[in-house]
């Protein structure tokens, strides 16, 4: 059954032996959602237990969604989340090191069959989901089963990304498509006529 989860195989999600440690998972989430502002620690902690793997100076902003509360996920280094993410984590989800999460984004692994039989027995299938490192997912956006996010991407807010983004792109819409490389001037404008204090540059950004 634990191999099925991860196989891309078709399997019952209702069975006992994965429901039971499912609610031990949901449990620890919600202490985690409940934490106060103030007890930082507490959810540090907390989340180190949740996730499979999180690394130094990740910061997710209550409440967190999570189907298994984080049991599949692994996180790089400080990884930053808004309010509201949800990560249908049924496999696993791999979000590499700087990368920011607006409000509400949704990375999804589960799926279920096309055929109406099938989905009447209540059965699905995960596929994993990839975000590299240094990406930026704005408000909303949603991350399908299976996809990829190549490193220093952005995907616009409100995009519903259906396939894979490549590395070093503006990504935007429904379907997300690329709209455009980032390049020479994104080194000299944040945003639109808005130009970068030559004191935030270091040399390698230059």
């Amino acid at each position: 059954m634990w191999e099925q989860l991860h196989s891309r195989s078709i399997y019952d999600p209702g069975a006992k032996e994965l429901t039971e440690l499912q609610q031990r998972c949901l449990d620890r989430l919600y202490d985690y959602n409940h934490t106060r502002p103030t007890e930082q620690e507490r959810r540090d902690a907390l989340l180190a237990e949740m996730f499979c793997e999180l690394g130094e100076g990740c910061y997710i902003e209550p409440p967190l969604h999570a189907d298994w509360g984080g049991r599949f996920v692994h996180f790089g280094k400080a990884v930053y989340a808004n309010f509201g993410l949800t990560l249908v984590d049924d496999t696993h989800i791999y979000v590499g090191d700087h990368t920011l999460f607006g409000p509400n984004v949704i990375l999804v692994t589960a799926s279920h069959p096309i055929l109406p039989a099938l989905r009447e027995k209540g059965l699905q299938f995960n596929l994993p989901v990839r975000i590299g490192s240094n990406c930026w997912l704005g408000a909303s956006a949603i991350v399908l089963p299976g996809v990829s996010v190549g490193d220093n991407s952005v995907i616009g807010a409100g995009s519903v990304v259906t396939a894979d983004v490549p590395a070093n792109v503006i990504a935007v819409g429904n379907p997300c498509r690329v709209l455009r490389e980032i390049g020479e001037r994104d080194r000299e404008y944040y945003y639109r006529e808005l130009r970068i204090p030559p004191e935030l540059l270091g040399n390698r950004d230059r």
